[in-house]
C-alpha cells in the first residue's frame, strides 16, 4: 500500500479512431479502482479540459489565443468530469474536482490548506482529480503543465511515487521518432543525471520544448523530495496496474537519498520570487558548502519591492541564482540596514536557513 499520484496528459485521453475518451478513462478508472480496493491512495492529476471542450465545440483546431483556449477549458473541464464520475461510479468511488493555479500553491498557507483539503479527500477513500485551472489562469499564474502541477502536489502529499502517464514507452538520448541511433534510458539515478537530459533535450529542438522537458522538470523536483517517478506508456492502460501493484515504468527517476522535504520543495517550485538578492562570495561559499544562513554582511545589493517573509531569489557573483528563500526584512527595512550596516558588529539573519533553498544545478542540498 502505498500514496500514488498519477499523471495523464492531453495525449492519450484525445481518442483515436480505435478507442473514445469515455473508453480510454473506463480503462484507467478500473486499474485505479483495483489498487484502491487493495488499499492504495490515490490522487489523479488529468489533463483534457482543452481538448475535450474543443471536440465538443467542433473546433477544427486548437485555439491560439488565451480566452479562447480558457473558454474551451471551462465547457471541456465539465465534459472530462463526468466521464470521470461516471467511470469511477461503476466500481464504487467517488470523485472530486480540484483545480488549481500557481497562487493556491504560492503561500505557505494555502499550500499547506491544499494539501490537507487533498489528504482529507483520501481519508474518505474519494479519488481527487486535479487539473491546472485553464478558465481562469492567466500566463503570470500557469504551472505551465500539469506534469510540474503533478510534482508539486505530490511533495505537498509525501507521495511515495508519482506516475507519469504519455504516448512514449521510456526516455530516449534523443527524439526516437526522429534520430534511428536514439537510445533508450531505463533509469536515471539523481539530479544531475536529469539536469544533463534536460540540456541535451533543450538542445535539439522540438523534442526539447514538448512534453519531454516537462516531464524531465517534473522528475526533478519529484526526486529531490524522495519520490521515484515513473515514466511509462499509458497507450496501454495495463501498465497503470502494473506499476501500482509493484511493476516499473519504462524509465524510472530514483529518488535522491537526501530529500530536501516538502517545504523546501515548494520554496524551490512553487512559489515566484517578489525580488532578488545579490551575494558575496564569501556567502555564497557560506550557503553552499556549509549550510548556513545568509546574514546581512554578505548582501551586495538588492532588487524589487517586497515585504517580511516575502519570496526572493539570492544571485552569486556570477550572476546565477543560487537559492530562494523567505526574507526577514522588508526591501526599504534591508536598503537601510544595508547603508548602516558594519562589518565589526554582529550581523543579522535575513534569510534563515531553515526557509532558504538551494536551486543551483550542480549543488547538493
Amino acid at each position: 500500500m502505498g500514496l500514488n499520484v498519477i499523471k495523464i496528459g492531453t495525449s492519450l485521453l484525445r481518442g483515436d479512431n480505435n478507442n473514445s475518451t469515455k473508453e480510454i478513462i473506463d480503462k484507467f478508472s478500473y486499474s485505479i479502482a483495483k489498487r484502491k480496493e487493495k488499499g492504495d491512495q490515490i490522487v489523479l492529476v488529468s489533463s483534457g479540459a482543452v481538448g475535450l471542450g474543443c471536440l465538443c465545440l467542433d473546433l477544427n483546431k486548437r485555439p491560439e489565443d488565451i480566452v479562447s483556449l480558457q473558454a474551451a477549458a471551462a465547457v471541456g473541464q465539465g465534459h472530462l468530469m463526468s466521464i470521470y464520475e461516471s467511470s469511477m461510479e461503476k466500481y464504487g468511488y467517488q470523485v472530486a474536482q480540484v483545480l488549481l493555479t500557481r497562487a493556491e500553491l504560492s503561500t505557505k498557507d494555502s499550500y499547506r490548506n491544499a494539501s490537507l483539503t487533498l489528504k482529507k479527500l483520501l481519508d474518505w477513500n474519494v479519488l481527487p482529480i486535479i487539473n491546472e485551472n485553464d478558465a481562469i489562469s492567466t500566463e503570470e499564474l500557469k504551472f505551465g503543465d500539469n506534469d510540474t502541477l503533478s510534482a508539486l502536489v505530490a511533495c505537498a502529499l509525501q507521495a511515495d511515487q508519482l506516475i507519469l502517464l504519455t504516448d512514449i514507452d521510456r526516455l530516449y538520448s534523443s527524439d526516437p521518432k526522429k534520430h534511428s541511433e536514439a537510445e533508450p534510458i531505463t533509469d536515471v539515478i539523481n539530479q544531475k543525471q536529469i539536469s544533463k537530459l534536460k540540456q541535451i533535450n533543450s538542445d535539439a529542438g522540438n523534442w526539447g520544448t514538448g512534453g519531454i522537458n516537462t516531464k524531465l522538470t517534473a522528475a526533478k523536483i519529484a526526486t529531490a523530495s524522495g519520490i521515484k517517478v515513473h515514466l511509462a506508456d499509458g497507450r496501454k492502460p495495463i501498465i497503470l496496474e502494473e506499476i501500482l501493484k509493484g511493476s516499473r515504468g519504462g524509465t524510472v527517476f530514483h529518488p535522491s537519498t537526501q530529500p530536501i522535504g516538502s517545504k523546501k520543495s515548494w520554496l524551490a517550485h512553487a512559489i515566484r520570487p517578489l525580488g532578488t538578492i545579490y551575494i558575496d562570495d564569501g556567502a555564497t561559499s557560506a550557503i553552499q558548502n556549509k549550510g548556513a544562513s545568509l546574514l546581512l554582511v554578505g548582501i551586495k545589493k538588492i532588487e524589487g519591492s517586497f515585504l517580511s517573509n516575502h519570496p526572493v531569489r539570492v544571485i552569486n557573483m556570477k550572476g546565477e541564482e543560487l537559492a530562494k528563500g523567505l526574507i526577514s526584512m522588508s526591501s526599504e527595512e534591508l536598503n537601510r540596514a544595508l547603508l548602516l550596516k558594519n562589518k565589526s558588529e554582529r550581523s543579522p539573519v535575513v534569510i534563515h536557513r531553515d526557509v532558504l533553498v538551494l536551486t543551483s544545478e550542480n549543488i547538493n542540498q
